[in-house]
C-alpha cells in the first residue's frame, strides 16, 4: 500500500491512512472519529468537513492486494454453510451467528491451516457444540489493513465449511431390563430422565418395554419397536459384564453393525451403539440414572442431528471425556466432551 494525500471532495472510497480525532468542546470529547482503515463514504464528506478537514491522506492499495473488510467478507460468504448468517464486515472482522437450535459442524483441521498464515485470526466454537439461535459461532479478522490476493485466495480454497445441523423429531422406544423391575420390586428410574433428554432434541419417547434378563426376550422387545417405527432403540439396564447381564449381547443379534462397545468417557464408557438398517440401538450404561451428564448426552446430539459416529471418532472422545464432576456444573458449557 502507499500513501498520498487528496482533496476531501475526491476522498470518496479512499481509505484513511491513520485515525482522525475529533474534539467536541461541548461535551469535551476527545477521541477517534474515524479510524485507520475506515473506506471514505459519501455521508462522511459533510462530518469531515465540519472537523475542518479539505484534504485527507488516504492508503492506495496495489493491484494485488485486497482491503480487510473485503477480504474478511470473501472468507466469510465462503465459510458460511447452512443454518448461518453472517455479521460483519467491521474493521478488517466478520463473524458467524447461528440462525437456529442444532449442532455446529466444521472441520478444525482447516481452521489451523488458515491460522498458519499469521495475517489472519480464524476463531471459532468448538465443533459438535449444540447452539442455539443468535449464538455466535465463529470470527475472523485480518490483521493488516491489506492482505495479498494470493492470501485470500489460498484462505478461501482450504476454508472450513461451517453448518448448523438441526435436531431431527426422532421417534424413541425404551427397553428396560431387569427382573426386579419387571416383577415391580423396584421402580425404573431411567425412562423420566431420557424423555427429559429426549425432549430436548425434539424427539418423543413412543413407549417402554419392560423385560427380564434373558437376551432372546431384550432382542424381542427391540425388534418390536422397530417394527412400530421407531428411529432410536435405548436400552438400560444389563450392560454391565455380570453373568446376567445380555443387553449387549441382544443389540448385537439385532444390529446389522456394531459402530461401537464401550467408550473412552466417563461416567458413561460402558455405552455402546450399533444400526439396523438406519434405525439406531443404544445400550446405556447404568450412571444415566445417577450421573446428570455422561457419554450418552455426547452422542445424543449427533444422532438427532443425523450423525453417526464412527469408531475412529469415537476412539477421540478419551481427550475431553472426563467429566470434572464440578460443585457448580455449567454443562454443556464446560471441557467436558470438548473435541478440538
Amino acid at each position: 500500500m502507499r500513501k498520498k494525500i487528496v482533496n476531501l471532495d475526491q476522498a470518496i472510497s479512499h481509505i484513511l491512512s491513520h485515525d482522525l480525532t475529533k474534539i467536541d468542546v461541548e461535551s469535551g470529547y476527545k477521541g477517534p472519529r474515524f479510524k485507520k482503515g475506515h473506506v471514505i463514504k459519501e455521508e462522511d464528506i459533510s462530518v469531515l468537513r465540519s472537523m475542518g478537514r479539505e484534504h485527507l491522506t488516504v492508503l492506495e492499495l496495489e493491484e494485488d492486494e485486497v482491503h480487510e473488510d473485503d477480504a474478511a467478507l470473501a472468507l466469510g460468504l465462503a465459510m458460511r454453510g447452512d443454518g448461518l448468517k453472517l455479521r460483519g464486515p467491521n474493521e478488517g472482522r466478520c463473524d458467524l451467528v447461528s440462525e437456529k437450535k442444532g449442532l455446529l459442524c466444521f472441520d478444525p483441521d482447516k481452521i489451523h491451516f488458515i491460522n498458519d498464515d499469521p495475517d489472519w485470526v480464524v476463531v471459532t466454537a468448538n465443533p459438535y457444540t449444540v447452539i442455539g439461535p443468535g449464538d455466535l459461532v465463529a470470527g475472523f479478522r485480518i490483521l493488516p489493513l491489506a492482505i495479498k490476493k494470493a492470501q485470500l485466495e489460498r484462505a478461501i480454497k482450504i476454508s472450513a465449511r461451517f453448518e448448523v445441523k438441526g435436531f431431527n423429531p426422532l421417534k424413541v422406544g425404551l427397553v428396560t431390563t431387569g427382573r426386579e423391575i419387571k416383577a415391580g420390586v423396584i421402580e425404573d428410574a431411567f425412562r423420566p430422565k431420557l424423555e427429559k433428554k429426549v425432549a430436548y432434541f425434539g424427539g418423543n419417547v413412543v413407549g417402554q418395554n419392560i423385560v427380564g434378563d434373558e437376551s432372546e426376550e431384550i432382542s424381542a422387545a427391540i425388534r418390536d419397536f422397530l417394527n412400530r417405527g421407531a428411529d432410536i432403540v435405548i436400552c438400560t439396564g444389563g450392560m454391565s459384564v455380570d453373568a446376567d447381564d445380555n443387553s449387549p449381547r441382544a443389540i448385537s443379534e439385532v444390529c446389522d453393525e456394531i459402530k461401537f462397545k464401550g467408550i473412552p468417557v466417563l461416567p458413561g464408557s460402558m455405552l455402546m451403539l450399533g444400526l439396523k438398517g438406519e434405525k439406531v440401538i443404544i445400550g446405556a450404561p447404568a450412571c444415566v440414572v445417577h450421573d446428570e451428564w455422561t457419554s450418552l448426552d455426547l452422542i445424543l446430539p449427533r444422532i438427532f442431528a443425523g450423525l453417526i459416529p464412527t469408531l475412529e471418532e469415537i476412539r477421540r472422545f478419551g481427550v475431553g471425556g472426563l467429566c470434572r464432576r464440578c460443585k457448580n456444573c455449567t454443562f454443556p458449557n464446560c471441557s467436558f466432551g470438548v473435541k478440538i
